[in-house]
C-alpha cells in the first residue's frame, strides 16, 4: 500500500508485476463473497487498486492503448465517415473531448488480466458494492477514489467507466448515500466522483434526476471555515454547473430544491470573497443567468 503511492515508477513497476492486479481483486471478491467488507487486508487491497488507477489514461502506453480500442475502430468509422478517430489515452483537446462525449464503448475482454482489470466492468461493481457495504471509512474512501480516477480523463475509457456507473451497473444510489455520511473526506471524494461522473453529456440528466437534489441539501448556507469543506462546497457547485449547463429542466430542479439563496449566499460571503467556493459559487450564479427563459423565476 505504501509502495502504490511511491510515485509513477512505483506504479508502473507494480502494474506490471505478474498477478499483482488479479490477486488484489480476487481477495477483494472473496472478502465481498463472504460478507466481510469490512477487514483491515480488504481496505489495503483497495488502497493499493486506488493508487494504481491514479492518471492511469495518460500512463498506459499509447501502443497498449491503442490496442485495446482497435476492435472499436471499425464501429467508429460506420458511424462516422468525416470523423477522425482520435486517439485513445493520451489527447486532451476540447475537440476531442466533445467528439468523445458520444464515442462508442470499448470492447471489454471477459477474462480481464492485470492493468486490464483496473478499468473492467468487474472490478467497477466491486468498487460499487464496497461503497454500499462497507461501514469502514478508508475501504469507501479508497473506492470513491478508484473511481474518481477512472472517470478523471477525456478519453474513450473514462467515459465507458462513467457510463458504466451510472447505467450499467446503477452506482448512483450507493455514491449518493456517500453525500450524507459524516467522514469529510469520504463526502468530498464523492462529490469529486460526480463532478467527473456530470460531463458526460448523455448522463447528465440521470445524475441531475438522482442526486441534484441532494447536492443542493449539502450545501452549507456560507463559505466553510475548514479547507476541506470549502473544497467540498466549490466541487459540488461545479458539478451543478456541468447538470444544469444547456438544461432548463435541471435548472429548474435545482431552483425547486431552493439551491439559489444557497449559492447567492456562498457567492456573495464577505470574509472569503475570493475563496474556491465563492468562485465556483460565482462560475455557477453567471451561467444559471444564460437561462433567459427563467429570469422571472430567479427574480421571484
Amino acid at each position: 500500500r505504501n509502495m502504490s503511492s511511491a510515485g509513477p515508477e512505483g506504479r508502473k513497476m507494480m502494474r506490471e508485476c505478474e498477478g499483482l492486479i488479479d490477486s488484489l481483486v480476487y481477495y477483494i471478491q472473496g472478502a465481498i463473497a463472504d460478507h466481510e467488507p469490512n477487514d483491515k487486508a480488504t481496505e489495503n487491497c483497495v488502497c493499493i487498486l486506488h493508487n494504481l488507477s491514479y492518471q492511469l489514461e495518460i500512463e498506459l502506453p499509447e501502443s497498449y492503448a491503442q490496442s485495446i480500442y482497435m476492435s472499436k475502430e471499425k464501429q467508429r468509422r460506420n458511424i462516422s465517415n468525416n470523423d477522425k478517430t482520435p486517439g485513445c489515452f493520451g489527447t486532451r483537446s476540447r475537440k476531442v473531448k466533445e467528439k468523445q462525449q458520444d464515442t462508442p464503448l470499448p470492447e471489454e475482454k471477459s477474462n480481464p488480466k492485470g492493468v486490464e482489470s483496473l478499468w473492467h466492468s468487474t472490478l467497477i461493481r466491486i468498487y460499487l458494492s464496497l461503497i454500499a457495504k462497507s461501514t469502514r471509512n478508508y475501504t469507501q474512501e479508497a473506492s470513491l477514489g478508484a473511481l474518481q480516477n477512472l472517470t478523471a480523463g477525456t478519453g474513450p475509457m473514462p467515459f465507458a467507466v462513467a457510463r458504466t456507473v451510472v447505467q450499467k451497473a446503477n452506482g448512483l444510489p450507493s455514491i449518493r448515500a456517500m453525500l450524507h455520511v459524516s467522514h469529510p473526506a469520504v463526502k468530498k471524494t464523492a462529490v469529486s466522483l460526480l463532478r467527473n461522473l456530470s460531463r458526460n453529456n448523455s448522463l447528465k440528466n440521470d445524475i441531475a434526476r438522482e442526486v441534484l437534489p441532494d447536492l443542493v441539501s449539502i450545501l452549507p448556507e456560507c463559505v466553510p471555515g475548514c479547507d476541506i469543506a470549502c473544497e467540498t462546497t466549490a466541487s459540488i457547485c461545479y458539478t451543478l454547473f456541468n447538470l444544469t449547463q444547456s438544461s432548463s429542466h435541471n435548472t429548474r430542479l435545482l431552483l425547486s430544491a431552493h439551491g439559489l439563496p444557497k449559492v447567492i449566499a456562498i457567492s456573495m460571503n464577505d470574509s472569503n470573497m475570493f475563496s474556491k467556493a465563492s468562485r465556483a459559487a460565482s462560475v455557477l450564479l453567471y451561467s444559471l443567468w444564460s437561462h433567459t427563459d427563467l429570469h422571472s423565476a430567479y427574480k421571484k
